[in-house]
C-alpha cells in the first residue's frame, strides 16, 4: 500500500498514515497537499492521508477545497493524539540548547512550556519534521526542535522531554482518500461527508436544509460554512452525518438537499474512526431539539 502525505519523513501525517493503514505501508512524502491529491488521482499512490481538522486550531479549509476540486473519495478517517517531544542533537544537552525550532502552530501549542523555560527561544520553522532534520543537517548543538517522536527516531535525535504540549486534548482528524469509493462502508458504523452551496436569495433556505435531516432523525455530526472563493459573498458548507447514502432515509434527505443547492458533492462514505471522537461529538451523546421532539 503506497500512502502519500504532505511533509517529510517524521511528520505527524506520516504517523497518521501508519496508524490508518498499518506499519507496513510505504509512505510517500509530498511537497504540498495538492501533490497528495494528484498522486492519488493519477495512481502514483494508492491512498493519501491529509489532516482535515484539529481540536484546538480548527479546520484545514484548503483540504476541503481540494476534496471538492479533485476526483477522489474519502475512504477512511483516523484521529491522532498530537504528542510533541522536545529533541536535540545526540551530543547536545539541555544546557547547550538555546533555540527551539518548530512549525508556528506547534510552538503555539507549547506556550506553557516556553513560559516556564524563559532561557529557550521559540524559532518558527516551516515544518515540525523539517525542524528535527535541520539539527542533523547543520550538526548543531545549540538548536532543538519540537516534533514527533517518530522524527527523533528517524533522524537519530535525543529526546529531552516528551509531552511538552499544553493540552492533552490536542487531536488531529486525518482523512484517507482513494480513487474509488469505500466498499466496506455500511457494513460498520458509517460517516458520510458532503459539500454544498445553497441556492441564493431564498429566505429560510438553511433552516429547510437542516430540516431535511432533522425530520428524519439523522445525526448531524458536524456542519461548517466558509466563503466560496469562486463566488464573492456566497458560502460553501461542509457537513458530516452518521449513516450511509444507501440508507433510505438518508438517500431521501440527500435528494431533498440537492433540490435546494446550487452545488452538491458527496465527498465520501466511510467507516467512522475508532475512539470516542465522532466529528467533534462524543460517542453516544445526541442533541434533542426543543422544537422537534426528534434526535438531530
Amino acid at each position: 500500500m503506497r500512502a502519500a502525505f504532505q511533509g517529510i519523513h517524521g511528520a505527524y501525517s506520516e504517523v497518521a498514515c501508519r496508524k490508518a493503514l498499518g506499519a507496513g505501508c510505504r509512505t510517500m512524502p509530498m511537497q504540498s497537499f495538492e501533490d497528495v491529491f494528484l498522486a492519488v488521482q493519477k495512481g502514483t499512490a494508492d491512498r493519501g492521508v491529509i489532516p482535515i481538522e484539529n481540536s484546538t486550531a480548527g479546520s484545514i479549509h484548503q483540504n476541503y477545497d481540494l476534496l471538492i476540486a479533485h476526483k477522489v473519495h474519502i475512504v477512511g478517517e483516523v484521529y491522532l493524539r498530537i504528542e510533541h517531544a522536545l529533541m536535540c542533537h545526540p551530543l547536545a544537552s539541555r544546557k547547550t540548547v538555546r533555540d527551539i525550532r518548530s512549525h508556528p502552530q506547534a510552538l503555539a501549542q507549547c506556550s506553557k512550556f516556553f513560559k516556564s523555560n524563559r532561557s529557550l527561544n521559540a524559532a518558527p520553522f516551516f515544518d515540525t519534521a523539517g525542524a528535527a532534520k535541520s539539527i542533523i543537517d547543520e550538526n548543531s548543538l545549540t538548536v532543538g526542535a519540537i516534533a514527533s517522536s517518530l522524527a527523533a527516531k528517524l533522524y537519530g535525535l535525543r529526546i529531552l522531554r516528551r509531552h511538552v504540549e499544553d493540552s492533552a486534548n490536542n487531536f488531529t482528524r486525518f482523512l484517507v482518500i482513494g480513487r474509488t469509493p469505500c466498499t466496506t462502508a455500511g457494513a460498520v458504523r458509517t460517516k458520510c461527508s458532503i459539500a454544498f452551496r445553497p441556492v441564493t436569495n431564498q429566505p429560510g433556505i438553511l433552516h429547510a436544509i437542516l430540516g431535511a435531516f432533522a425530520l428524519r432523525g439523522i445525526d448531524l455530526l458536524r456542519i461548517e460554512s466558509r466563503p466560496d472563493t469562486r463566488s464573492p459573498f456566497e458560502y460553501l458548507f461542509s457537513l458530516d452525518l452518521a449513516g450511509h447514502p444507501r440508507d433510505k432515509k438518508i438517500a431521501n434527505a440527500l435528494a431533498d438537499l440537492q433540490r435546494m443547492t446550487g452545488m452538491y458533492k458527496l465527498l465520501g462514505a466511510y467507516p467512522m474512526g475508532k475512539g470516542k471522537f465522532y466529528g467533534g461529538a462524543r460517542e453516544g451523546v445526541g442533541f434533542r431539539s426543543p422544537f422537534l421532539n426528534r434526535k438531530l
